[in-house]
């Protein structure tokens, strides 16, 4: 019995085509390429059309687990099978982190015969954003110690309200809380300081909800830094810092330009985690992408309760941008996960787990219809998987009102999500997708968490600490109150418990403390313990990944 190819193996075995012959699929002149190598291209901001005519499709999932439910691959597959069934179609995807990929993941470009090449460069340097985000962002942390350090020229900064941190893109736990200026006066002030990993950067956040360069330096202007000794609130444009940094994202600005393993062009341009950030690529992509082609499929991270949230809340309203269509992923696997079954025996046939836990799809599905959207159900197709537990969610869906589609995408490309997509767009041509945000910006921030914990977790309440009460009325001095909120907790569960698998009630959640986004515009509530820093895990992805003399990558899953 033959076994199934890697992922890699997959991706260095492909045809691919020169990154030109991409991009003459969707209408772009090789004049307008900025050429990193053969297979992978800057695109223009010129590119983007005022009001582009493409149908947007975003792609979410049901709480994933630590296996991982495959959106990104049914992502890639949908766009496949658009291409498939002869519509014009992009995905519009996030660029990996390289905290997963030596973490848990050891790739982030998709799975099996759904990927995006080349895969290698993708889940590494790639084009270099992220490095250009990180230095923006540690530019400006090395701007404040600087002035701080300066007895002349300074902003009296108070160092205790400094909240701007360093970042890498890395999970290094040991960084998450340092001490920096040891050594005496000529190395800086002494003071707490802590890394946050890069897609957690606001630099990250406001480079995705940007519109151009001059909404980006307006925006890294407004980012917030921490106030004087006599509490005035001091920004990045007071330490004269914004020409600088964007200087450094001049080209992270543009999108990235890939193709599908089966010779579809894709746009890979931002990555911000959706657990401790808005979670979704580029403004600038998506529009790109509308304006090249007549469909584009586009993700959010993690599960309905947080990418989708933020993405409909955050980027559509911040935007303009609305989707179309919703499509919601999900697994046997996952259903028997949150069904109860132990990680021992979720590849076994077990209808009954599938039944329990189907609870957990429903909700999802519930919440992405109070946002006036009807969503298409993906089942991300293993071999293990049984008809009967097939027909125990396609029923489970019918009764909601929803389609429930399995996807073979992993195995067969495009060809194995030809249905799927036959299914979503019969959603966008049904008309009934019309989308409608659950509070409003003028709303109080308490109304806006409220909204969210109560109509999306399903939760009882909201409880503040008392430092997050104190936070709240500087909130309000900070003129904040009118943006919306990008909640961070654990994606694992709808609660700020990760252990509240399924569908959970009779729960509160608790806000622990605020941090403010002036320059990306949301205000960030902390729940439960989810740090803005992972660690590795015990045996993390790095061991397992090398490269051979001649080299050849090895390792990415």
């Amino acid at each position: 019995m033959s076994t199934f190819p890697s992922d890699i193996e997959i991706a260095q075995q492909a045809s691919i085509r020169h990154i030109k012959d991409i991009a003459a699929k969707i209408g772009i002149s090789e004049d307008d390429l900025e050429y990193y190598g053969r297979y992978k291209a800057k695109l223009p901001l010129t590119l983007q059309k005022e009001k582009p005519q493409g149908k947007l499709i975003l792609v979410t999932a049901l709480s994933p687990t630590r296996y991982g439910e495959g959106k990104t691959t049914m992502t890639i597959g949908l766009a496949d099978g658009l291409n498939h069934i002869g519509k014009k179609a992009i995905a519009v995807l996030r660029e990996p982190s390289l905290g997963p990929v030596f973490g848990v993941k050891g790739g982030a470009a998709g799975g099996g015969y759904s990927q995006v090449i080349p895969m290698e460069d993708i889940n590494l340097h790639f084009t270099g954003d992220f490095s250009a985000i990180e230095k923006a962002n540690n530019l400006l942390s090395a701007m404040i110690d600087n002035n701080i350090q300066n007895k002349e020229h300074n902003l009296n900064i108070d160092p205790r309200t400094v909240g701007w941190k360093r970042v890498m893109d890395m999970n290094d736990r040991a960084l998450r809380q340092i001490i920096i200026g040891l050594g005496g006066k000529a190395n800086g002030i002494m003071r707490e300081d802590g890394f946050n990993i890069t897609p957690a950067s606001e630099i990250m956040a406001i480079l995705c909800l940007s519109n151009d360069m001059e909404d980006l330096k307006r925006r890294l202007g407004n980012i917030y830094v921490g106030q004087t000794f006599d509490g005035k609130p001091v920004f990045a444009r007071d330490l004269k810092a914004v020409g600088a940094m964007a200087v450094l994202l001049k080209d992270a600005i543009k999108p990235n330009l890939v193709q599908t393993l089966d010779g579809n062009p894709a746009i890979l341009h931002g990555g911000p985690f959706a657990s401790i950030a808005q979670g979704t690529n580029t403004v600038i992509a998506t529009r790109t992408g509308l304006s090249l082609s007549d469909y584009v499929v586009t993700e959010a991270g993690f599960g309905a309760d947080l990418g989708a949230e933020k993405f409909l809340h955050i980027k559509c309203v911040a935007s303009g941008l609305k989707p179309d269509a919703v499509m919601v992923v999900a697994t046997v696997r996952a259903l028997k996960h949150h069904g109860g079954a132990s990680k021992d025996n979720l590849t076994d046939p077990n209808p009954d787990a599938v039944r329990k836990g189907f609870c957990n799809l429903e909700k999802h599905i519930e919440n992405v219809q109070k946002f006036g959207l009807n969503p298409v159900v993906a089942i991300n197709a293993f071999p293990t998987d049984t008809e009967e537990e097939y027909d125990i969610i396609r029923k489970g869906c019918e009764s909601r009102g929803v389609s429930a589609i399995v996807s073979r995408a992993f195995a067969q490309g495009g060809e194995g999500s030809a249905d799927l997509a036959r299914a979503v767009t019969a959603s966008i041509e049904s008309g009934k997708n019309n989308f409608k945000p659950l509070y409003q910006l003028t709303d109080s921030i308490e109304h806006k968490i409220q909204t969210v914990a109560t109509e999306i977790y399903g939760a009882d309440g909201v409880e503040y600490t008392s430092k997050a009460r104190t936070q709240l009325s500087q909130i309000k001095k900070l003129g904040y109150e009118q943006l919306p909120v990008c909640m961070v907790k654990t994606p694992a569960s709808f609660s700020d418990d990760e252990k509240k698998i399924g569908r959970p009630t009779g729960f509160k959640v608790t806000v622990r403390e605020f941090e403010y986004a002036g320059g990306a515009g949301f205000v960030i509530p902390l729940l439960g313990d989810v740090m803005r820093m992972p660690g590795l895990p015990s045996i993390p992805s790095a061991e397992h990944i090398d490269i051979s003399p001649d080299g050849k990558v090895t390792g990415l899953f």
